[in-house]
Parts: structure tokens; C-alpha cells; sequence
């Protein structure tokens, strides 16, 4: 143990004894930092006077929330159901011409029976409904989802649907005749008052799709309508003292006056049959193509710079000495190879991993208030999730300058191992950043060093909120750790490819 003190010590002198190295490593924070704080996104948020501030409903889990669809409802005091007959689904879709929009529906566009504490965005609330790709859904509170029925609601196949209240439980069902009925799930909502919103809804979520025929990827998309109709409403139970009928009223919640047409809501009433048309989501708020803002990890934009920069001091850090020749006093100090690799690895990851938590530190916190400067509205991020991604990019930067220290020390020569490390670690970034399709850029990020960057996701991602959940939204295909355990993978691999080439080759 004493002995390999002995080599850290004079490893960890070595380097900081090499002005380059360490001005280098400093300049790879440097980067981060830099580009971090200068302006970048713009936005409109608070630009514009007090009325221009951007303010997200928060839903009763504390997350932020998306809560904006056509409402047509009326009291339902004390426990009781509603029930009512779905026969179409139809919609709007953004046409070439803004103003011009297509017919068709999103696979998450909604309509159905909702059961609200109240009027108010971000309220509880459970919902069962068709879908325009989903079949049959009972969600509620924002961020639960369960799955029905599959299938397309028509003329030929409608849907029946109904909840039920039961204290703070609603039930929600499903039914191909309204005689026999099967459950779609149940929640318990916390605080519901006893007098609660019942009635129809209707609400479609931003359309976004993925650009493949320019040099670089993109997206683009637009807001989108859905148009329910329905049969056979009642409503059944409530209080004594309840009306036994009641005017449906009509409202759009969430929708600001100034809204595009295709934004717009409204519903008639004919008969036994209404029609209900809205726009917009009642979900998680997500960030992306589909969703509104950025999240903290748009603060560390200049990752793969200040990368490159570690990437390279990890190459040179033993390069440098087969360049110089060097490498025959270290060995000659310390016979043992393995373990003068070990401590090269620790100083120099020690180094990387000190530096870049210091960078990403301070973009991450004071990143935000650049880009909230800049009228971006920045998602809050709970402290445990800024925590993990200020360490983890300080880890990536580190087991990357480690593996490149891994790929120095097979390849010997600084320009062949410094293009080597930045092919394997950077390009895959870059090029699932800007040039692949979806499909292509996830697989990229699943076996390639670079799958590390999943440390920097800061949004979560939710299956039943319609989005781009690629990379260049900030979206990983792994879980944050397990693509770090990718990228450590290969710094164990080429270090022990290393050590035992190490061992066997003349200095």
C-alpha cells in the first residue's frame, strides 16, 4: 500500500508539475463554464411586462403540469356516476399552411368522462377515455396512466364509459353495449371535496415529429384539436338536496384568449348528442419538441468541448512520455507497470473529476438564472436530481480521461490516441446530436462511451405524454447510471487491455 503512495505521490507530482496539463484541465472547465453562462436560447417568458411571466399548474404531487382541455360539466355532490356513449373521435392536425390544417387525430389525443375537485388547473382529477391511438385509458392526477381496451372508437365501434364516486375513490369502466361492464382502474384521490366537476371532456397534446431530410435533425409540429362526440350522458346519485337536472356548462380551461384557432374549444349540444372539441393536454409538463422550456441540463452545453479538452490530457498524460521517452526513468522508479497505470489513472481522473464538478456546478446553478434572464422558462429540478447531475458530469469527464489514458497507453502515440479516445467518446455525442434519426441516435447512446451523457437528463420521461423523446431533446435511452456502467465498461476494458499490454511490451 505504502509502495503505490508512493508512485500516486509522484504521478500526481508529475502532473501538476506540467504546466500544459494542468492549464489544460483547468481550460476544459473553463469551456464548461463558458458556454454555460454566455446567452443562448431566448424566450419570452417575463419579457413582456408582468402579464408575460410563465407560470406552470402544479398538480397534487408537486410536479408541474399541463392541464388545458374543453370542460363541460356540472356539480356531483356526494358519491355517484356518470356514464355516457363515445360513437367518434375525429381532429385537426397542422397542415403546411399555419392557417390550414389537416384532418386526423394524435395517438394521445383525448375524450371522455372527467371527475375534477374543481374548475382550477392542477386540481385532482380522474378520467377514463378513448384515445386516438391508444384504445381505452383511466388516468388521473397527472401522472398515472392505465391501460384499457385497445382499438378505435366509430360509429360501428363505440365506446361506452363511466365513472364511479365512492368517497375519495372513482372507479373508471368500460363497456361495447352499456350492459357489461369491465373496470379500467381505481384511484384514491386525496382531498377530493364532497362536492366535486363531472362531466365530458376533450383535449389534443402538441404534434411533433422527427426532420430527417436536412444536414442536421430537427423537429417540427404544431398544436393540434380533438372532437368527441357522445350519446346517452346521465348522471346518477349525489346528495338529496342535488337537482336531479341540471344545464351542461361549457368552458375552456387553460386556453388563453388569445389562442390560434386550432387552440380553441367549444362543444353543442343536440338532443342526446354533444359534441366537444378541444386542445391541449391534462398531464405531466415535459420539456422537448412537444413540451415548453429546457431543463437544467441546457446549462451544460459545453460538455462535449470541455470533453474533448480531458479527453486529451487523459492521452497525453502518457503519451507524453513515450514521445519524450520518459517512460523508461517512471519505469525504472517503479518496476511494477500495473501499478504505475493505476495511479496515472487515479491523478488524472482525480484531476478531471475535481475540475468538472467545480464547472458544472456553477452552470448548473447559476446557468439557470441566464437563461430565465433570458426569458427561457427553466423546469425546477429537485435537489437530489441537481446533485446527481452536477457529480455525474463531473464522473463522465473523468472515466472518460481515463479511458483515454487506457487508449494512450496501447496506442503510444499522442495524435493516434487522441483521435482514437475523441472517435470513440465525442463523435458518438455529436453525431446523435445532429445528424442520425431517432432510432439510430438511441442505439449510438446505448453501446457507445458517450452513453455516460445520460447523467445529464434532468426531465423524466412519461409514456402516455406525446413527445420527442430523442437525444437532442435531452432524452437517454438509459437509465442515468447505467450508461455511466456503459461508459465504464469500456475505461475498464482498454485499461486492462493496457495493463496487461503494458507488462509484456518494451518501455
Amino acid at each position: 500500500m505504502n509502495a503505490f503512495v508512493q508512485v500516486l505521490r509522484a504521478e500526481f507530482t508529475k502532473f501538476r508539475t506540467v504546466r500544459g496539463w494542468v492549464v489544460a484541465t483547468v481550460a476544459g472547465a473553463g469551456v464548461i463554464i463558458a458556454l454555460g453562462l454566455l446567452p443562448g436560447l431566448q424566450g419570452s417568458c417575463g419579457q413582456h411586462g408582468p402579464g408575460s411571466v410563465c407560470v406552470l399548474p402544479v398538480g397534487p404531487g408537486g410536479e408541474e403540469v399541463t392541464d388545458s382541455f374543453t370542460f363541460v360539466h356540472q356539480p356531483l355532490a356526494g358519491d355517484g356516476s356518470i356514464t355516457v356513449r363515445v360513437t367518434s373521435l375525429a381532429g385537426l392536425l397542422p397542415g403546411p399552411d399555419p392557417n390550414e390544417p389537416r384532418p386526423g387525430v394524435v395517438p394521445w389525443s383525448k375524450a371522455g368522462l372527467i371527475i375534477k375537485a374543481g374548475t382550477g388547473q392542477g386540481s385532482t382529477y380522474a378520467a377514463v377515455m378513448v384515445t386516438g391511438g391508444n384504445g381505452v385509458r383511466m388516468q388521473y392526477d397527472y401522472t398515472h396512466d392505465r391501460a384499457g381496451k385497445s382499438g378505435v372508437v366509430s360509429a360501428d365501434a363505440p365506446r361506452w364509459l363511466r365513472l364511479t364516486r365512492s368517497g375519495d375513490t372513482v372507479t373508471g369502466a368500460e363497456s361495447a353495449d352499456g350492459t357489461t361492464w369491465t373496470t379500467v382502474g381505481t384511484a384514491k384521490l386525496t382531498g377530493l371535496p364532497s362536492t366535486v366537476e363531472a362531466g365530458l371532456f376533450a383535449t389534443s397534446p402538441q404534434y411533433a415529429e422527427e426532420v430527417k431530410d436536412t444536414p442536421t435533425s430537427g423537429a417540427m409540429g404544431g398544436p393540434t384539436q380533438a372532437t368527441g362526440t357522445f350519446d346517452h350522458l346521465g348522471m346518477q346519485g349525489g346528495s338529496p338536496g342535488q337537482a336531479a337536472a341540471q344545464a351542461w356548462k361549457g368552458e375552456s380551461i387553460g386556453v388563453s384568449g388569445n389562442a390560434p384557432p386550432i387552440r380553441t374549444g367549444g362543444f353543442a349540444q343536440a338532443g342526446d348528442v354533444f359534441t366537444v372539441t378541444g386542445s391541449g393536454d391534462i398531464a405531466p409538463a415535459v420539456t422537448g419538441a412537444a413540451g415548453v422550456g429546457a431543463s437544467i441540463a441546457q446549462t451544460l452545453v459545453g460538455t462535449f468541448l470541455g470533453l474533448v479538452v480531458m479527453v486529451v490530457v487523459g492521452a497525453m498524460f502518457i503519451t507524453a512520455e513515450y514521445r519524450r521517452g520518459l517512460i523508461r526513468i517512471t519505469l525504472t522508479a517503479s518496476p511494477r507497470r500495473g501499478r504505475v497505470l493505476a495511479a496515472k489513472a487515479v491523478v488524472v481522473g482525480a484531476a478531471t473529476f475535481v475540475t468538472g464538478l467545480v464547472a458544472a456546478a456553477v452552470v448548473v446553478v447559476f446557468g439557470q438564472r441566464v437563461l430565465r434572464g433570458n426569458g427561457v422558462y427553466v423546469h425546477p429540478a429537485s435537489t437530489p436530481t441537481e446533485l446527481r447531475v452536477i457529480a455525474g458530469t463531473a464522473a463522465l469527464l473523468a472515466v472518460a480521461a481515463i479511458l483515454a489514458l487506457g487508449l494512450g497507453a496501447l496506442l503510444r502515440r499522442s495524435v493516434t490516441a487522441v483521435t482514437t479516445a475523441v472517435v470513440v467518446i465525442v463523435l458518438p455525442y455529436l453525431l446523435a446530436m445532429t445528424v442520425l434519426p431517432a432510432g439510430a441516435a438511441q442505439w449510438l447512446l446505448r453501446v457507445s462511451p458517450a452513453a455516460a451523457f445520460a447523467l445529464q437528463q434532468a426531465a423524466p420521461e412519461y409514456p402516455q405524454v406525446a413527445n420527442l423523446y430523442t437525444p437532442a431533446n435531452g432524452y437517454f435511452p438509459l437509465a442515468p447510471w447505467a450508461g455511466f456502467a456503459v461508459l465504464a465498461g469500456w475505461a475498464a476494458l482498454a485499461l486492462g487491455l493496457a495493463a496487461f499490454l503494458f507488462r509484456r511490451r518494451d518501455a
